[in-house]
């Protein structure tokens, strides 16, 4: 028997994701790429942030009424990790997020599977949310987030 907590055990879904959060664009111009995507994808924009920690300027933009989200992230300076992923692979997709109840819960559960995540311990994310991420290496080559949405605030307010 394993030492390493069940999904049922900690009340997580088996699936462990209740929803795909968004897709992150690396984009080298937030403006732009938010002016695209309202006017090409008829999109709104539904939360834009700065966050620091990550290096990035952020827009989220609504997909219809589904709940999910493209994100685009646009560099802070030349050594944010969206810089370096735009030098490497130009812009376009950079990563899938899934929504998650317990980042904490969820990490623990991969980590038992073999999993590695970029992060010991969850950091903020966009709108106050908690994040990790998985190793591209452990899920084909692709970013994978995990996000669990603040709990005071939805997951992707309205812009003022």
């Amino acid at each position: 028997m394993s030492d390493q907590p069940s999904p049922a055990d900690l009340e997580i879904p088996a699936h462990l994701f209740t929803a795909i959060d968004h897709v992150g664009m690396a984009v080298p111009d937030l403006d732009e790429a938010i002016a695209f995507y309202r006017d090409t994808f008829g999109m709104t924009l539904a939360h834009e942030e700065v966050n620091e920690e990550q290096g990035v300027r952020e827009a989220m933009m609504s997909v219809g009424d589904s709940g999910s989200c493209v994100q685009l992230l646009a560099p802070l300076s030349e050594q944010s990790t969206i810089a370096t992923y735009l030098g490497r692979s130009g812009p376009g997709c950079q990563q899938i997020a899934y929504r998650v109840t317990d980042v904490e819960q969820v990490s623990a559960i991969l980590r038992g599977r073999g999993v590695r995540l970029l992060y010991d311990a969850p950091r903020r994310g966009t709108s106050d949310s908690r994040i990790n991420f998985v190793h591209p290496k452990d899920a084909g080559g692709v970013l994978v987030e995990l996000v669990q949405p603040a709990a005071a605030v939805p997951a992707h307010p309205t812009a003022p």
